[in-house]
């Protein structure tokens, strides 16, 4: 048997005779060995390494493509592994073949083992420790073949260098993404995410009540893979993080991971008519994305709801609703979608049109016109429907109307919006309106507004379907000027601007009598129909002051009307007396002229009285 060359390896700092000093530069650790080595160095050629030395090789390792020629002696001296191996023969020498299936951190992992085998420095850092650890695990080099073996040494940098720092662990973290499932096996990952979740806990508690808008591990959280992020919120939860951090740092990893929710996933390009049809398209994602991309995306937003806090100050109200159209473009699953349509009906008051106006995504067609009108809306109404029943069931399960009012806005914001699609049919519109009761609007102009959209785009729209649709709204609960324009609007049926001009002529009588208008139907309703706000009731009150007030004005410019229209009719009443007296004194006077010759002639001839009087009368 050949005999090896006995050398010692010389650390870099000068090391003593014992060989067993190491070394530090920034986190990492030089181990020199205190086994001889055979070769002075390796070689590459090609895909295959060659260990330079006089005493030729006698194995060959094949791992993830690349062969080392290396020599038996080193490896089973610290690998268990590959002593206990019953090695092929190889064929074009005389030594052995060796194949290494799934080794943890492939051909770079292993060319540091063969160098700590041979006696060469190792540098452990936090970028190979995990994989290093994992192999050692794999090749099972322990204390029973050599104290001071490589499972010895990685656990003990990963304890007490790695652990101790954050970034570090995060770079370990990271570095466990390929090393599955050994880094699992070996309690890597749990270790890391504990030391990460409780440094995070930590900070929290230091800064007190005070939730900074965005903490600073946040970004570092946010460079893990989905597995492990999910493991490292579920151990900072299980430290008794507020649910404002957990929902913060959760909706920082949506913004990272799913950029679509900003961009609203391409959105919608807008309405084209052609051929007395609308036609529209709606890009989903780019061409070029895979399916396994579409697969990733979907499972981040399948994990990222799963661990969203139950609470609703936790996540806003938008950032719900990007991840419910996100879903929906990724195909989520059913139980997901209606999971998230649940939490925004519960939190529905929050909510903005503009993150209302969910595109009617089509995934089997991306664009392509079908043939259901119904199908063919800009908008999916669907969903709305759905979160707004949900809303309505919290309401009633938890007995409250404060939220009512914001929703009737923001239902009616909606209903304007949705109204300038020609697609729209009326049942729909009209559902979705009357799905609030009618004493959650305190005042129907944003409901007025919303039906005159939708005339004014459906143009064609029948006699019958005008009535049924104004049949909607309240004519009582508008206000002054709305129903200024109702009365002049020709789009309107003639019942309804009736309607509008009776009851703004009874709200004029009541208040020029200086009471309230009187609603329909019982205590309760009337009750439920005032305001629920302070707010809104000083607003109502300053309205119906200035609507006094300009009473009392048009009171006032009546009472002066009515003074110098009596001034006028007295002065010609005056002028016309006047010439009435004098054409009496002025006929009196030919009276009595007329008497005195009558009465000459009378006594001068009385037998011709009869003829001079039947003459007179002739006359007259």
């Amino acid at each position: 048997m050949k005999s090896f060359q006995m050398a010692r390896p010389q650390s870099p700092g000068g090391n003593d005779a014992n060989g067993t000093d190491h070394q530090a530069y920034d986190q990492s650790i030089i181990i020199p060995n205190k086994l001889v080595i055979a070769d002075d160095s390796f070689e590459r050629k090609e895909l295959s390494w060659f260990g330079t030395s006089q005493i030729p090789t006698d194995l060959s390792i094949q791992v993830q493509g690349v062969i080392f020629n290396v020599h038996k002696y080193p490896l089973v001296a610290k690998c268990g592994y590959i002593g206990q191996l019953e090695l092929q023969p190889s064929i074009s020498n005389f030594g052995h073949d060796l194949k290494l299936e799934n080794f943890p951190g492939g051909s770079e992992t292993f060319e540091m083992i063969l160098k700590f085998c041979y006696g060469f420095p190792v540098d452990l850092n936090p970028n190979n420790i995990a994989a290093l650890r994992c192999a050692s695990e794999y090749l099972e080099m322990t204390e029973e073949f050599e104290d001071g073996n490589l499972i010895a040494k990685t656990e003990a940098f990963l304890t007490f260098v790695v652990l101790a720092s954050w970034k570090d662990t995060i770079s370990v973290l990271k570095s466990c993404e390929t090393l599955s499932p050994w880094a699992e096996n070996l309690q890597i990952v749990r270790r890391c995410c504990d030391s990460i979740a409780y440094k995070a806990s930590r900070e929290n508690t230091s800064t007190g009540d005070v939730v900074s808008e965005e903490s600073w591990w946040f970004d570092d959280i946010a460079t893990l893979r989905i597995d492990h992020f999910m493991r490292v919120m579920t151990a900072i939860r299980a430290k008794g993080t507020k649910a404002e951090i957990i929902g913060k740092c959760i909706m920082n990893y949506a913004d990272k991971w799913l950029p679509g929710m900003d961009e609203e996933l391409e959105g919608l390009r807008g309405y084209g008519f052609g051929k007395s049809e609308l036609q529209f398209s709606i890009l989903r994602r780019k061409e070029e994305e895979s399916s396994g991309k579409n697969k990733e995306q979907r499972t981040i937003i399948e994990n990222l709801v799963s661990i969203l806090p139950s609470q609703h100050e936790a996540v806003s109200c938008k950032f719900l609703l990007q991840m419910l159209k996100t879903a929906m473009v990724y195909s989520a699953s059913p139980a997901l979608i209606s999971d998230l349509e649940k939490r925004i009906g519960m939190m529905l008051e929050d909510a903005n049109v503009n993150d209302l106006l969910i595109p009617n995504y089509k995934n089997e067609d991306q664009g392509i016109m079908v043939n259901s009108p119904e199908q063919r809306t800009m908008h999916n109404i669907d969903v709305v429907q759905r979160i707004l029943d949900y809303f309505l069931m919290h309401e009633q399960q938890q007995q409250q109307k404060m939220g009512k009012t914001n929703v009737s806005k923001l239902l009616d914001n909606y209903l304007a919006e949705i109204a300038r699609d020609p697609n729209i049919s009326i049942t729909n519109f009209q559902a979705l309106a009357e799905s609030l009761p009618e004493n959650a609007r305190s005042c129907d102009d944003g409901l007025y507004r919303a039906i005159d959209i939708y005339l004014k785009t459906h143009p064609s729209l029948s006699e019958h379907d005008r009535r049924r649709l104004c049949r909607i709204m309240n004519c009582e609960k508008l206000s002054f000027d709305a129903c200024m324009h109702a009365a002049q609007n020709d789009r309107l049926p003639l019942r309804t601007v009736v309607q509008v001009l009776f009851s703004e002529q009874a709200k004029m009588r009541m208040a020029m009598q200086g009471k309230e208008p009187l609603t329909r139907g019982d205590n309760s309703e009337q009750e439920e129909h005032r305001p629920s706000t302070n707010t809104e009731i000083k607003n109502l009150k300053s309205e119906l002051e200035n609507v006094k007030a300009k009473m009392s004005e048009l009171q006032n410019d009546y009472s002066d009307l009515q003074q110098e229209y009596g001034k006028i009719c007295n002065k010609h009443k005056n002028t016309s007396g006047w010439s009435l007296n004098w054409r009496k004194i002025k006929n009196s006077f030919h009276v009595k002229a007329e008497d005195d010759t009558r009465d000459e002639q009378h006594r001068s001839n009385p037998a011709g009285f009869r003829l001079s009087f039947r003459r007179r009368r002739s006359v007259s």
